[in-house]
């Protein structure tokens, strides 16, 4: 109590809002979505809001690894869009779901890791090097099937996107379940802390032994897996593989990591923040569809969250001190 005392009750009140903001901030929407809608706060939203926020949820648990060494990934809504045209293709001609699964995520993975290449050894900035891969991925996604959806696939694979169990949609459950490995990972393994090491000074890291750029071609290996792995929810979900899907998702996935508590200089986040942060845009555009106002208005408000998530984090990590 005396250290409480010396510190002062209303600095330690500052710092626990700076600490805790993102869920004062969470509170507050649920707040004025409720006032907004009576059917906000009912088990069939919430529900809704899960599988809804489920496919840019898998997305930024990647995109969580890459900007906490102080990287980014502009190329996962591509990679999204081209892992829906791959899996749709296999299922289409007959490989078991399994297997169309697999070569998907795998695919994924080495576009991922094909980013982290150009990035570490060729020594390109991440932002150029992913912007390549965005361009050539959305390419290959379109020229697949001459930018033609691919439909009829089998009903056994709409389970990871439109399936249930127990009453809750299974790409929820996808979603926390990886959000709590990764979060297991973050914490608590040695990758985690060379991550946050990376991050917070690479330098540092290296002359301890780390190796950064092993690293860092990682985290993008991650990103282009979990992007891959969203598409095939994202299909299951839609019952279609559309070349155009996941358009804006890598602004929507670093929206949300930033929101929840990471820099974009890196050495700080992590993935409980970002489910925060994805929760967040997703109660907003929830509100808008609730209310009945029109999607434009969405984009709108979404570039102005963008700005406040960074305005936010600044506030957080620097204290708010100038």
């Amino acid at each position: 109590m005396e250290a409480v005392r010396k510190m002062g009750y209303s600095k330690i009140i500052s710092m626990n809002l700076r600490r805790y903001s993102i869920l004062v901030l969470l509170f507050i929407l649920i707040i004025i979505a409720t006032i907004l809608s009576p059917h906000f706060l009912t088990v069939g939203n919430f529900l809704n809001l899960l599988q809804q926020s489920a496919v840019i949820g898998i997305v930024s648990i990647g995109m969580t690894f890459v900007i906490i060494t102080g990287g980014i990934d502009l190329s996962v809504g591509s990679i999204l869009a081209l892992a829906g045209m791959i899996v749709g293709i296999l299922l289409k001609n007959g490989m078991v779901i399994s297997l169309a699964v697999l070569i998907t995520l795998v695919a994924g993975a080495l576009l991922g890791g094909i980013s982290g290449f150009i990035t570490t050894k060729a020594r390109v900035p991440a932002f150029l090097a992913t912007l390549a891969m965005m361009v050539a991925a959305r390419g290959m996604a379109l020229l697949a099937t001459d930018g033609q959806p691919v439909f009829g696939l089998p009903p056994a694979f709409n389970v990871f996107g439109a399936g249930f169990f127990l009453g809750i949609p299974v790409s929820g459950i996808i979603w926390i379940l990886l959000t709590l490995v990764a979060a297991f990972i973050l914490k608590y393994s040695a990758f985690g802390r060379r991550l946050y090491a990376v991050g917070g000074n690479p330098e540092a890291a290296y002359l301890s032994g780390v190796k950064v750029n092993k690293i860092i071609a990682v985290t993008y290996i991650i990103s282009g897996l979990l992007s891959a792995f969203a598409g095939i929810v994202l299909a299951s979900w839609l019952t279609v593989s559309q070349p155009t899907a996941g358009s804006g998702a890598e602004l929507n996935a670093i929206a949300a990591v930033v929101l929840g508590g990471a820099s974009l200089s890196g050495g700080t986040g992590g993935v409980m923040g970002t489910f925060i942060g994805v929760l967040l845009m997703s109660i907003i555009t929830n509100i808008f569809n609730l209310i009945g106002l029109s999607s434009y208005y969405q984009s709108i408000f979404m570039g102005v969250i963008i700005v406040l998530a960074l305005v936010l984090n600044d506030f957080v990590v620097g204290g708010g001190e100038k």
